[in-house]
């Protein structure tokens, strides 16, 4: 891991994101950048240069309500046009986007905004009453006009609430340098200690995502980008909008993953790209596949699956974190990949696969180790945690991923697990700590541990297993209730356990710490 020494000798000095929305804004000017395709509502379009001139309204129109360059603003919203609006128009003025999950809790969103100090907030009015609710202290708070295109149910925000009314003149606002060095967006990422870690980013790191991605993904200027995942997370920020945006394509974007909508409007948009999880491709393979598309690429975890022959398209396995902003690991899309591979180590990055110290041979998994530049390609630190930024590097300035990889021949890489206190939710990493930490507190717990159950459509969903004192079977039925509740109120949905298993004592390892791999096993056995 290196720093840079200087914003003037580096890739992307003296521009920033602003830079790259007004070259494109002239080259493009007529060309679809973004097209949304709402379930209910009308389909609807801004070109170049009509999205740069909006973002730079909203720019302007933070300004005038008293955000100023280095202040952070809390963007709680499922997929719309407004989300990207919002996030570019932040970055544009100098703000820094807080990006956060739409299916948070109170408590959740209330750390996010704690700790990232945030100024300002804009959701929509689904979740105004959650925003409100956890975030006294913000300035103000703006609200979209419609819940992802739909009419809401609590109807339309005041004119002087709404998101429409973040709108001035750009010639109002300040000058402000093009620095790349400056920090860009914020995004709360899971890891193995019981709070998630605000991921930060520059401006560099964002045109580092945008340019890199672009190349890897082999986006053209005519290409159709489908967007279909979260836009609060790295893969539909960088892997989708902002490769699409670096290479001058088009970004179709929906409110959320559809099975039934994706092959429809993928048809009629005449959409080329994709970025696919596991989940999403699950979920695609119960239905019928049209005569013809016109997909080239999909970008997912492993090249070239089985379900490629059905669904006539060529997927591109990529491996990459929110601290890399884009892959470590990358397929080819012009020659083969071997099947199930998460591709080769990008060459834009250091790679090592070490097991017991050493680099591991061919055949070998072990600990997956990335090096790069901070602030570039890796991310500028963990906020307001220098002692777990510093942390993630061992002492020759690796980042320490979590994950496990396998070896194989001629240096193509196989993912084999991750950190064993991570789970992935359907696309969603969720450390059991995080869960462990709520159940904990609930009267009558001594003690508690999370592990992962497969599930055929979610890869896993969290099991927790509580030790109580010897009780009735009465008491015990009220005390799994009691952490249903308390999970229920704290966690968004995807994290809360799918079973609450009472034990009177747990299997014990070295230093009697509780042994996990016992309690992953007697869960396959019972599923077995």
């Amino acid at each position: 891991m290196r720093r840079l020494a200087s914003a003037s000798f580096q890739p992307f000095a003296g521009e920033d994101i602003r830079s790259l929305i007004e070259m494109q804004a002239r080259l493009r000017a007529d060309h679809p950048f973004l097209v949304w395709r709402p379930v209910d509502g009308p389909r609807a379009v801004w070109t170049y240069r009509e999205f740069a001139q909006r973002v730079a309204r909203i720019a302007a129109g933070l300004h005038a309500r008293g955000v100023v360059a280095g202040d952070r603003v809390l963007i709680h919203l499922d997929n719309c046009p407004e989300a990207i609006f919002s996030w570019f128009g932040c970055t544009w003025l100098g703000a820094v986007a807080v990006t956060t999950n739409a299916r948070s809790s109170v408590d959740e969103l209330a750390y996010y905004a704690d700790d990232a100090a945030v100024v300002a907030g804009i959701t929509q009015p689904r979740l105004a009453a959650i925003v409100a609710a956890a975030c006294p202290r913000l300035r103000w708070l703006a609200v979209t006009t419609t819940d992802n295109g739909a009419s809401p149910a609590t109807g339309a925000p005041a004119a002087s609430e709404a998101f429409d009314a973040i709108d001035a003149d750009p010639d109002r606002l300040p000058a402000r340098a093009h620095d790349p060095m400056a920090p860009f967006s914020v995004q709360y990422t899971s890891g193995t200690t019981s709070r998630p870690k605000g991921v930060l980013w520059t401006h560099a790191n964002a045109l580092w995502g945008a340019r890199i991605n672009a190349t890897h993904q082999s986006l053209r200027a005519d290409d159709i980008h489908m967007v279909t995942l979260p836009l609060f997370h790295t893969n539909a920020q960088a892997y989708s909008m902002l490769a699409t945006l670096w290479a001058g394509a088009t970004a179709v974007v929906s409110p959320r993953f559809s099975a039934s909508r994706f092959w429809p409007v993928s048809v009629e948009e005449r959409c080329t790209w994709a970025s696919i999880v596991p989940f999403a491709a699950r979920a695609l393979d119960a239905h019928e596949v049209p005569p013809s598309h016109h997909y080239r690429l999909w970008g997912s975890g492993v090249s070239e699956p089985p379900t490629d022959a059905r669904f006539r398209v060529k997927t591109i396995g990529w491996w990459g974190m929110t601290e890399t902003i884009t892959h470590g690991s990358i397929g080819l899309p012009h020659l083969p990949n071997p099947s199930l591979s998460m591709g080769r180590a990008a060459p834009e990055y250091e790679v090592r696969i070490v097991v017991d110290g050493r680099d591991a041979e061919p055949g070998e998994t072990g600990d997956f180790l990335v090096r790069g530049v901070r602030g570039l390609s890796l991310f500028a630190e963990y906020l307001n945690r220098p002692d777990a930024t510093a942390e993630s590097f061992d002492d020759e300035g690796w980042f320490i991923t979590g994950d496990r990889v396998r070896l194989g021949e001629n240096g193509w890489l196989y993912f084999a697990d991750r950190a064993k206190d991570m789970l992935k939710v359907g696309g969603e990493n969720v450390a059991a700590s995080e869960i462990e930490r709520v159940i904990a507190l609930v009267p009558g717990v001594l003690e508690t541990a999370v592990v992962a159950r497969r599930d055929r459509m979610l890869d896993e969903v969290p099991v927790a297993f509580v030790r109580v004192e010897p009780t009735g079977e009465q008491a015990r039925a009220a005390l799994v209730e009691a952490v249903r509740g308390a999970c229920e109120a704290a966690l968004a949905d995807f994290k809360r356990p799918r079973e609450i298993l009472i034990v009177d004592d747990f299997p014990r390892a070295t230093l009697e710490k509780i042994a996990k791999a016992e309690l992953r096993r007697r869960l396959e056995a019972r599923s077995g």
